[in-house]
């Protein structure tokens, strides 16, 4: 078996084994995952933190030995907490968006292999599930850019957003939206939801296809088009700068 480590600021993960391949999730910096096959351009893996298959280049993949990997995948590794930050390798200097992991990190020093890497910024230490954190990430988002498979500021699509503000708020939530569907408990009426709660939302064939965040008072904290903030009643999302429903109402869930 062999594993690897992105130690790049966000890497594309690709549906196939192409550059032309839609990019369905990224990576970003400590994220480790295990190789399933590969080939002289690309290497297929499966992430540790959401189960999720894709392809990376290979010139983009740091192998990681057996031991490092099982150290730390043994325990939670803290995260930037920042828009960004860096952390600095000998003379060189790599960009941390939020929600970055940095494993094994001690007394400010990362030793990955052979390469050692020293970060004296803030981080968000392991801690148990916090909902009232979830709209405080979510704010940090806002106008974020839509990128389908995006998990940054710099670009970030609707589960990849609930996902990353999820994990700051040290709950782990599945990559897609119709995954992460499947867990929590749903609310009877739109009234029962609570900030923090996720609101799930379908197409004409009845597949969740959007995610967002319920803030309360009738609003909702989504990405379409940016992470942006919108109107949200039982029959869905109403974009006030369309005049129009955006997205339709399918279900609520308390997740925690």
């Amino acid at each position: 078996m062999m594993y690897g480590i992105c130690l790049l600021s966000q890497v594309p993960a690709r549906k196939d084994a192409s550059d032309k391949s839609e990019m369905v999730t990224q990576l970003l910096f400590g994220e480790v995952y295990t190789v399933l096959e590969s080939t002289e351009k690309w290497v297929k893996i499966i992430t540790h933190f959401d189960n999720y298959e894709c392809w990376i280049c290979v010139k983009q993949h740091t192998t990681l030995s057996e031991k490092e990997f099982k150290e730390i995948t043994s325990t939670t590794a803290p995260l930037s907490n920042e828009l960004v930050q860096v952390i600095q390798e000998n003379q060189e200097f790599i960009p941390l968006v939020l929600g970055s992991s940095l494993p094994l990190l001690k007394n400010k020093t990362m030793n990955i292999g052979d390469r050692s890497f020293s970060f004296d910024g803030s981080l968000l230490e392991a801690a148990q599930p916090d909902k009232k954190k979830i709209l405080e990430y979510a704010f940090m988002y806002l106008n974020a850019p839509y990128l389908w498979g995006g998990k940054s500021p710099f670009g970030i699509d609707c589960s990849g957003f609930t996902q990353m503000v999820y994990k700051l708020s040290h709950f782990t939530l599945p990559r897609d939206a119709y995954q992460q569907a499947e867990h929590g408990v749903a609310y009877s009426f739109v009234e029962e939801a609570q900030a923090g709660d996720l609101a799930f939302f379908d197409n004409e064939a009845g597949k969740i296809v959007h995610v967002g965040i319920v803030i309360g008072q009738g609003q909702i904290i989504h990405a379409s088009g940016k992470v942006r903030i919108d109107n949200l009643d039982h029959q869905g999302i109403f974009n006030k700068e369309l005049n129009q429903y955006t997205h339709r109402l399918r279900i609520i869930k308390n997740i925690f």
